[in-house]
């Protein structure tokens, strides 16, 4: 009879030899000897290095350390932002016998042509350029073979190395570690998942279909899979090589790309978190090209909402709206979050943003800002907020690299102002109108009939069998109680809709139907509380 084995020993003892390695390279790098009691941390480019000799995982996890200025000094973070993932090509061979492996035929029967040498190649993958026989003009995007075998070793490595310096310094508990290598691994799965990366394109494609000078490649079904990613082909340049030669057009490219980023994450809750200059192009004809979906972010509409909140509260400089909307988008455990120290904090991030002029605030740094002070202050930032926050410090980097003088506060108030006439339409309306009057509907029909099991059970519970007729009459008179309860609520947010419009930033015919749902609102609630009068008077 075979002897169970602990899953968690399990992966220890297949990741045993990797870290061993490990370990060796962080001796030579003088980590173990700074873990074991020194007071002197190596040196950041000891770090760097350190990182880039253990290899993919770890290389790509020192880039994740680097977005995190919460947990490191600013010279670590500085060093680790230099860390670069460019390796040698695979061979033809090699990439041969993958493709041929995951679309089951050959490479001459799938392609045309196919260029040996790749246009890029990097830890993950490579990418060929190629043509299709009915003449389409692609690029095929190879992942590197073996690779989820290293991940699951490497991840295993690292999760013990971060379980062993918790117990070592306990003071790293309040930096959350375990979470930070578990949303790496999950990040870092999703990349090497070409399936996925297909579908976000897609979905990309589909969501910001109605810009104009926005172009996203098409993905080849057919010559797709888990390892292989075939699209459309690029014919535009870096958009850093397109503002050296051409500076007075770069504007236009600017005004797209945060068109694209606000209007994703605002409508879709999609956002590219790697737009950096190697992922944005810029084709013959002007219009910009966004490359890469590997590395995407999903935000629910409840984080969408507060995300919107806490924007607002930045701008205004208004500290405690600003607790309040991020501590909404916060996991739920938080009940170690010093929030008066938090509310503190937040008035001094705040304060350093409004000494300056409104056309110098980055969005980047200051919700980078709000990250720090949370996890000084308890604070579980969810993974998806750090990730747009990085997303957003690359983007403005970007603008400001290439086109300094562009000005990005301005592009973006007016893109925000744009959003927010499509938030107070009346097709936005009716529609959140509609779900408010199904959920309404739903509670109407069924509060009358819960509430009488609810007091029946009460009725023939612990204090026996007994009927308890004055107990039935109440569930009857609270039956009615609810269902003119949710005639009010109804009538309530009829009042509230007519003052979002009424106090809309469009004017117009958008205040005249604003005033006529208020009057109306009001109106029915007056008729609401005239019947309950006449019928509590009734039954006097």
């Amino acid at each position: 009879m075979g002897t169970a084995v602990d899953p968690e020993k399990g992966s220890l003892l297949r990741a045993a030899p990797r870290l061993l390695q490990v370990l060796r390279v962080l001796a030579r790098r003088n980590f173990l000897r700074a873990m074991l009691g020194s007071r002197h941390w190596p040196p950041p480019k000891d770090v760097r290095e350190a990182f880039e000799e253990l290899g993919l995982v770890f290389l790509k996890f020192g880039q994740v350390l680097a977005m995190r200025r919460d947990l490191l000094p600013g010279a670590y973070i500085d060093e680790l932002e230099l860390l670069h993932d460019d390796l040698p090509a695979m061979g033809i061979d090699a990439v041969r016998a993958t493709v041929e492996d995951e679309l089951g035929t050959s490479l001459t029967e799938l392609f045309s042509s196919f260029r040996e040498t790749p246009l890029a190649a990097a830890t993950i993958a490579q990418v060929h350029e190629a043509t299709m026989h009915d003449g389409r003009h692609v690029a095929v995007k190879v992942q590197r073979p073996g690779l989820s075998a290293i991940i699951d070793t490497d991840i295993g490595a690292l999760t013990y190395l971060v379980s062993l310096s918790e117990r070592l310094f306990p003071r790293l508990r309040a930096f959350d570690l375990p979470v930070v290598v578990g949303e790496f691994a999950t990040t870092l799965r999703r990349e090497t998942d070409f399936s996925r990366e297909a579908r976000s394109m897609v979905l990309f494609r589909r969501a910001l279909a109605d810009i104009p000078d926005l172009w996203i490649p098409d993905v080849v079904t057919e010559c797709s899979s888990r390892m292989v990613l075939t699209m459309e082909f690029s014919a535009g340049e870096r958009v850093d090589h397109y503002a050296k030669l051409h500076p007075e057009a770069i504007p236009r490219p600017m005004n797209t790309l945060i068109k694209l980023m606000l209007q994703s994450i605002f409508e879709e809750g999609l956002f590219h978190a790697d737009p950096h200059p190697g992922n944005v192009f810029v084709l013959p004809d002007g219009r910009l090209s966004l490359l890469d979906f590997g590395n995407t972010g999903e935000l629910d509409e409840p984080m969408r909402e507060s995300l919107i909140l806490l924007l607002e509260a930045v701008v205004k400089g208004d500290a405690k709206a600003a607790t309040e909307a991020y501590l909404e988008m916060a996991p739920a455990g938080g009940e170690d979050v010093n929030q008066a120290t938090l509310l503190v904090d937040m008035k001094a991030v705040l304060f350093e943003m409004r000494r300056g002029e409104l056309a110098d605030l980055s969005i980047g740094d200051a919700f980078d800002s709000v990250v720090r002070a949370g996890s000084r202050n308890g604070v579980h930032n969810p993974g998806e907020f750090v990730l747009l926050t990085r997303a957003f410090v690359i983007l403005e980097s970007m603008i400001r690299q290439l086109a300094p003088d562009h000005d990005y506060m301005t592009s973006f108030r007016e893109e925000i102002s744009r959003l927010t006439a499509q938030h107070f339409s009346v097709a936005r309306i009716k529609e959140k109108t509609t779900e408010l009057a199904r959920e309404l509907e739903r509670l109407i029909n069924d509060a009358p009939g819960d509430t009488r099991r609810i007091l029946g059970r009460i009725a023939e519970g612990n204090l026996g069998r007994v009927r308890a007729p004055a107990l039935e009459a109440l569930a009857s008179r609270v039956s009615r109680n609810l269902e003119l309860l949710a005639g009010a609520v109804a009538l309530a947010a009829l009042v509230v809709s007519g003052s979002m419009l009424l106090f809309s930033p469009m004017g117009g015919w958008h205040h005249l139907l604003g005033v006529t749902m208020i009057f109306g609102g009001i109106s029915g609630m007056l008729l609401i509380r005239i019947g309950v009068w006449l019928r509590d008077r009734g039954r006097r």
